[in-house]
């Protein structure tokens, strides 16, 4: 059975910092790109950041910068480090493959909520 396991997530200050992890079980890890992907109130879900399993990074515009994906394929699992964070990253962060559902059809983890206020 896939899961996709997201932690990390919190009430950070604006500028914090917050480390986010994915655990995948129950498929091939080193198989997929995987991407960190969020969610805002009343918005669609976007693409913060993705990584390819050979470790080549993409990234949003927004987050350019600020934002560092890694993997460790060993583990099964992806990172995000964000850095200055700004209210505007408030959502909830999932990660998938990327593109999304390759793992499985349909399927997206509980996430992780990240909070940026004062």
């Amino acid at each position: 059975q896939v899961q996709l396991v997201e932690s990390g997530g919190g009430l950070v200050q604006p500028g914090g910092s917050l480390r986010l992890s994915c655990v995948l079980s129950g498929s091939i890890f080193s198989r997929y790109a995987m991407g960190w992907y969020r969610q805002a109130p009343g918005k669609q879900r976007e693409l913060v950041a993705a990584i390819a399993s050979g470790g080549t990074t993409t990234y949003a515009d927004s987050v350019k910068g600020r934002f560092t994906i890694s993997r460790d394929n060993a583990k099964n699992t992806v990172y995000l480090q964000m850095n200055s964070l700004k209210p505007e990253d408030t959502a909830v962060y999932y990660c998938n493959s990327y593109p999304p559902k390759l793992i499985a059809s349909d399927y997206w983890g509980q996430g992780t909520q990240v909070t940026v206020s004062s």
